[in-house]
């Protein structure tokens, strides 16, 4: 924790009290603020805003070391918590696991999640609980890194320029022949991804498959996701990834930054793609709490809310001027803890492939614009069908299934409440938040595979892919049977 000087007063919220600041009006319930629309115009600037007095001030919140944690950071640092009237401590953790453990058991009162971790606990992917987000953190922020020894046999099929640089986005049909080599040699390819339900997971396989190569399937009584598989990903956080790709354990990764600049950082490895050129704006990290949490604390989770919207505008605002202040303050050991060169080169819109090759990708990270921050059900489907597709839901499920997770686990009613509130309090716009989406965005080919997504027909897009489940398929012992 940091400490203060003893001529500024403390931004510590008063027990007892609503916050720093003196907070105009009553305090009201999610339900109140929802129905404040039919009394009076909540976006007109002269309507006095509501108080929110979150039902607990003290809250302990969770990450993993990665840059795409930024919005938590900037809320802690900018008061926008404290504005809020709940006193925030951060705590990094050692990985995905325990993170999620730790939100269910109350250790920690909500943590930045794998998009995957909330629908997976939903539904028993893993550990059973009921998880729930009102807050998208970011799109896109990861990357696809292979050795340099892989890199250099990847070479000879990969396009170059008249530049005489490698053409992008660098497809794994390049790859395929190095795993096929290595298949015929009688070697395994091990590749590292962060979590079993990580879009890591999810985005490392989808680039695979489309060249044709089985990242393998899961099944219920094996779990290690390597059935039918020609390349063979495992566990590893994200921070040891450059050390375990150094050591020659995983022969590449996909990560979230700073690992893969790191792995330029250090030259150890080459970042082939990143996911934006897997899945144009793919959403990336949310911000999860218990369902329990959320039903006992209303107001704590949509002040939470409210502060985090705030970070992400922060950090996108005036075309990324404030990133490199973000950079500095990531690159705090409490937080990332990284080279601050090394978190700089995606957070500022650069991004180094084979070093030397630094191109511009201004949304590599993004915080908020494109409705960065919205949960969509269409966000949650397509990790579902990911999770469908490579065995992890063993069996068919409708479509009607599908959307029914996707609005029990994510609560776009709570993120627009708290829309509404910065909107009546002049720190958001109106044009800033998608008041009229039904949840879904519309039907889209951004993939690298050009295979047509719609998020209201998650079979049809199943049956839409290659190699994959589909219908009801389904994985017994080492084979894809129909029932």
């Amino acid at each position: 924790m940091t400490t203060q000087s003893d001529d500024k007063p403390s931004r510590r919220p008063i027990r007892g009290g609503v916050g720093r600041r003196t907070f105009l009006k009553q305090s009201v319930s999610l339900a109140a603020i929802a129905g404040l629309a039919p009394a009076f115009d909540i976006f007109m600037p002269h309507v006095a805003r509501a108080a929110i007095k979150p039902e607990k001030e003290e809250l302990k919140f969770g990450f993993i070391k990665l840059t795409d944690m930024a919005p938590i950071a900037i809320a802690k640092e900018n008061g926008y918590f404290e504005d809020e009237g709940l006193f925030v401590s951060v705590e990094a953790q050692a990985n995905w696991k325990v993170l999620l453990d730790r939100v269910i058991t109350g250790e920690l009162d909500g943590a930045h999640m794998l998009a995957g971790q909330p629908l997976g606990a939903t539904i028993g992917v893993g550990t059973k609980a009921h998880v729930i987000t009102p807050f998208s953190m970011d799109l896109n922020g990861n990357g696809i890194t292979v050795s340099n020894a892989i890199w250099e046999q990847m070479k000879p099929f990969v396009p170059t320029g008249a530049d005489g640089k490698p053409v992008h986005p660098i497809k794994a049909d390049a790859l395929k022949k190095v795993v096929e080599k290595f298949k015929a040699d009688g070697k395994p390819f091990n590749m590292g991804m962060v979590f079993p339900v990580s879009t890591h997971n999810y985005y490392l396989r989808y680039w695979l498959a489309a060249a044709g190569i089985n990242p393998g399937f899961y099944s219920p009584s094996d779990i290690t996701g390597q059935i039918m598989a020609d390349v063979l990903l495992s566990v590893t956080p994200p921070p040891q990834m450059p050390a375990t790709l150094e050591a020659g354990t995983i022969l590449g990764y996909c990560v979230g930054e700073p690992w893969n600049q790191q792995a330029v950082f250090k030259g150890i490895g080459v970042p082939v793609i990143t996911d934006y050129e897997i899945w144009k704006n793919n959403p990336e990290k949310v911000f999860g709490f218990s369902a329990d949490f959320q039903k006992k604390n209303p107001n704590t989770v949509l002040a939470a809310t409210k502060a985090l919207i705030r970070a992400g505008m922060w950090l996108d605002e005036n075309n990324n001027a404030n990133r490199l202040k973000a950079v500095s303050i990531l690159a705090k050991p409490e937080y990332v803890g990284a080279d601050a060169k090394v978190i700089a080169n995606s957070m500022t819109g650069t991004f180094e492939y084979e070093k030397g090759d630094k191109r511009s990708v201004p949304d590599f990270n993004v915080f908020f614009r494109y409705f960065a921050t919205y949960p969509y059900y269409s966000d949650a489907t397509w990790f579902l069908t990911q999770m469908r597709r490579w065995g992890q839901i063993a069996e068919a499920k409708t479509d009607s299934w599908y959307a029914d997770v996707a609005k029990d686990v994510y609560r776009p009613d709570i993120y627009l409440a708290a829309a509404k509130l910065l909107v009546a309090e002049g720190k958001a716009k109106k044009s800033d938040f998608p008041w009229d989406t039904d949840g879904y965005k519309a039907p889209n080919k951004d993939f690298i595979d050009d295979v047509a997504y719609d998020g209201k027909k998650p079979n049809e897009y199943l049956k839409n892919l290659g190699i994959g489940l589909k219908g009801d398929q389904k994985i017994s012992g080492t084979k894809v049977v129909a029932n």
